[in-house]
């Protein structure tokens, strides 16, 4: 009984020497940074009007 206490003695110490960690600074979320300025060209139109180019070029064929 002896030797399972000073077993479970020292895997009860060696545990909790094994989990301890360090101080670890918390990390800061930064806020996202918005580029503002105008596109010089704009997909939503440009995906229209090359498909419009596309029909008209298929429709003279």
């Amino acid at each position: 009984m002896k030797k399972l206490a000073t077993l479970a003695l020292a895997l009860g110490l060696t545990a909790t020497t094994a989990v301890a960690g360090g101080y670890e600074a918390p990390v800061v979320a930064q806020e996202p940074v918005v580029a503002e300025g105008a596109s010089s060209s704009n997909a939503a139109i440009l995906i229209p009007l090359l498909l419009l180019v596309g029909i008209a070029v298929a429709s003279n064929d």
